[in-house]
């Protein structure tokens, strides 16, 4: 028998066929519930294993305001609506669903929605028992040093930041029952920790202490809530008049928490961070295996006779916060299989890599463009049991439509005009290896339906043909493209989004880990260096601090790019100036009636409509815009038919 399902939903011919489909299928439906109240009477008395949830319900409260009680008792949940607007979406993302089914759905659909729910659920709580416990005994070992309580907790701050990553962690009292005061790390713009106590964060907030008085903020009300992301993290700032302050202070946009006791005094650590939407169910996991290491933290480490403990006045003020100090080479640890950093974003994504490669779990690798999505997949692979099998690599913003079938599943010959001979595509091509999907979310609807079939039935049919072919593919795919907006609006199927969003991997923008730039700036000098037999071999401190004053809009391949052209114009052999875009003389708004702010979209699209111009339309090869834009003819591709630019094109 498998596990036990309670399904939470108000239409009684909706909840029987639930029923009689899982229990087809072998689980044990242990009730239905038309409401919240209902169902959490059923979970106290039959204790599901899993919560299949409509959002809409009986009563006052919806199937979004049980999921965060479901999140406290660590129940996993399947959320089944009709409703996908992006309002909805939003909510019920923030509370973290294993996956998300639209009705009307088929019997094939859901069942394929459990198996990768109860996939990803046990890898997140392996990974969490696994890595938790490995950090509890750094912490131990840390704790018995014979150091400053200062000096400890900055090490131990750097074990935690490991796994969960935060830029500002504060260490409160629910129940406080002596004077001392809070400890508040955090993680400054180089890399390393601060350590503020009560009285210096107010000073650091600009927060007069009859404010803080006021606000009666020596905790958080929580509400039984695990993980505040978007929206939730929105609502907790409008609900605390502290959390508001530090969040501005130090543009916090999210928070996972986690409440421990010590001699009868209740703690809560909140972990807060710069990125909106970051924490996720396996970061729940982690700060719950976590609470014996806190709680030992704050009784062997923090309190100490009653004590808080003493944060020195050179931490306080005597940091740096703008001085970019490079370990010396021997500490330098440069990832692995080529990719270069050592920030802790970079590691988190590292530990992931990690922990999925050698599985055969699918792969959705979100960022920005230039972040090195294809790069990652590469090592995906590498480290995975089929790198001596092929990986195929697809960009299917350059699929032409009527192409699409030929290109991912082949063709017979005579199938269509033109095809003068059998095709193998580009599954089969990747048979016992790996396919990467780049930028999966251009691949129109139509393909869309087709790839969901294949991943679901593990089989192909060439263009023509009439029999099917089984294959066996690992497959990996990336975008630049907010997904869930994309669904929401009706240009991306859901079901097929919770069929490759299995393990995802958010990769950091260069700007969010600026602490890498002098390692990625040391190994594209060396590789230009010996490329093109340039001079060139180091970089002045002070276009350094120039390069990390930037934001980085196209990334680390922005920055690839600047730092081959700097190079080339350089005389000697050393960089001591950066031409940054955007440093024309400032315009005076005020003096310009008629200027217009435009978006980021409207200037990328008239700057590739120039170049186009002056490339006559031409894209490929010597000569083409492509080139001259320094970005990949397929990337530009996907470009010009994301922002729309109509122009008599030259191939």
């Amino acid at each position: 028998m498998k596990q036990k399902i309670l399904i939470v939903e108000d239409e009684f011919i909706v909840a029987n066929d639930l029923s009689l489909m899982l229990e087809k299928a072998g689980y044990q439906v242990c009730g239905i519930a038309p409401s919240v109240v209902k169902a959490l009477e059923l979970i106290a008395a039959k204790e599901p294993s899993w919560v299949l949830l409509d959002i809409f319900l009986q009563g006052n409260e919806t199937g979004i305001d049980l999921a965060a009680q479901l999140t406290k008792m660590n129940i996993p949940f399947i959320y089944i609506s009709a409703n996908t607007n992006q309002t909805v979406l939003e909510a019920a993302k923030a509370t973290l669903p294993y996956g998300f089914l639209v009705k009307p759905f088929r019997e094939q659909d859901l069942m394929v929605m459990l198996d990768i729910a109860a996939y990803r659920h046990e890898e997140n709580l392996k990974y969490a028992q696994h890595e938790a416990t490995s950090v509890t005994k750094q912490i131990e070992l840390i704790i018995q040093k014979n150091e400053s309580g200062f000096e400890k907790l900055k090490q131990i701050s750097n074990v935690l930041q490991t796994l969960i990553p935060f830029n500002f962690l504060w260490i409160t009292r629910s129940n406080p029952k002596t004077s001392a005061k809070d400890i508040n790390i955090i993680r400054l713009a180089n890399g390393s920790f601060n350590i503020l106590n009560q009285e210096d964060l107010l000073k650091e907030t600009n927060t007069a202490k009859r404010d803080f008085k006021a606000w009666n903020n020596a905790a958080i009300e929580h509400n039984g809530k695990v993980i505040f992301n978007g929206y939730d993290f929105r609502k907790l700032r409008m609900n605390s008049l502290w959390v508001q302050s530090l969040s501005d202070s130090y543009n916090l946009e999210s928070a996972v928490f986690t409440e421990f006791k010590r001699d009868e005094e209740v703690f809560q650590a909140i972990f807060f961070h710069q990125l909106s939407a970051i924490y996720t169910n396996t970061h729940q996991a982690i700060i719950t295996q976590l609470k014996t290491s806190l709680t030992q933290v704050v009784d062997k480490v923090i309190y100490t006779k009653d004590a808080v403990i003493e944060v020195p006045k050179t931490a306080i003020n005597g940091t740096d916060r703008t001085t970019v100090k490079q370990k010396p080479a021997a500490e330098i640890f440069k990832g692995f299989d080529g990719i270069i950093g050592n920030s802790h974003l970079l590691q988190s994504v590292f530990k992931k890599i990690e922990a999925v490669a050698p599985n055969d779990t699918s792969v959705l690798i979100l960022g920005e463009s230039g972040t090195g999505k294809e790069r990652i997949a590469q090592t995906i692979h590498n480290l995975s049991l089929r790198k001596h099998k092929p990986l195929i690599t697809v960009n299917c913003a350059a699929l032409p439509l009527s192409l699409i079938d030929s290109e991912l599943f082949g063709h017979t010959e005579g199938s269509f005009t033109g095809a003068n001979g059998k095709r193998i595509g580009k599954f089969e091509q990747a048979d016992g290896g790996t396919i990467f999907l780049d930028e999966i979310g251009e691949l129109p609807l139509e393909a869309q339906v087709k790839l969901l079939r294949v991943l679901q039935e593990k089989e192909i049919e060439r263009l023509g043909g009439n029999y099917t072919r089984k294959i066996n593919v690992r497959i990996i795919t990336a975008t630049n493209r907010n997904l869930e907006k994309e669904v929401a609006e009706g240009r991306f199927r859901l079901d097929l989004y919770y069929r490759l969003n299995v393990f995802p991997i958010e990769l950091p923008a260069l700007r969010q880990r600026k602490e890498d730039i002098p390692l990625l700036v040391e190994h594209f000098i060396n590789k230009y260096q010996k490329k093109s037999s340039l001079s060139v071999s180091s970089i002045t401190s002070e276009a350094l601090f120039n390069l990390h004053q930037y934001e980085w809009p196209g990334n680390i391949r922005e920055l690839e790019h600047l730092i081959e052209r700097t190079m080339l114009l350089t005389e000697g052999n050393t960089i001591t100036t950066v031409n940054l875009p955007g440093k024309a003389a400032p315009i005076d708004f005020l003096e310009t009636e008629h200027f217009k702010i435009k978006t980021m979209e409207e200037m990328e699209r008239e700057h590739i409509l120039s170049i186009l111009k002056k490339c006559s339309g031409k894209i490929f090869g010597t000569g083409g815009a492509a080139e001259m834009l320094k970005i990949p003819s397929t990337t530009l591709n996907s470009k010009i038919k994301k922002l729309g630019i109509k122009f008599e094109f030259v191939d």
